[in-house]
């Protein structure tokens, strides 16, 4: 039997096809929202359909993949109810409360390169040292 060249199949359908699959395989694999154990496949598929003489055929191609989905998305609420009026409360969070203050509100300075610089006037307040360097 004479070769037949998979990438010339269909005027090069098939090829284009499988590619773009795999594409998005690969894109689905570097997708941090999916988990990375899953397997992901691509499925080519050739039917032959011939005709009562045997001496024609007709060929269905297709391309399939099969990606991982993204992993859910998780938050937290916080549940409660107002016993005065007994309405049901239910406030997201996350790190922290929301509302609540953290250090970095109050932070008025800024290392850039070895400089400690005071965001509110851009002077530089004081260096920072390497206490891990080792003294001559």
């Amino acid at each position: 039997m004479n070769a037949i060249e998979l990438k010339d199949i269909a005027g090069g359908a098939l090829q284009e096809k499988a590619q773009a699959a795999i594409e998005d395989v690969i894109k689905n694999m570097q997708d941090p929202n999916t988990p990375w154990k899953n397997k992901r496949e691509v499925l080519i598929k050739l039917k032959f359909i011939q005709n009562e003489d045997r001496d024609d055929s007709t060929c269905e191609i297709s391309v399939e993949k099969k990606l991982a989905q993204s992993k859910p998305i998780e938050t937290k609420f916080a549940l409660g109810k107002d016993l005065e009026t007994g309405e049901v409360i239910a406030e997201e969070y996350g790190k922290q409360i929301r509302g609540q203050m953290s250090l970095e509100d109050y932070r008025t300075e800024q290392v850039i390169g070895e400089d400690v610089v005071d965001t509110d006037t851009g002077e530089v307040v004081g260096k920072v040292t390497d206490f891990r360097a080792k003294e001559a």
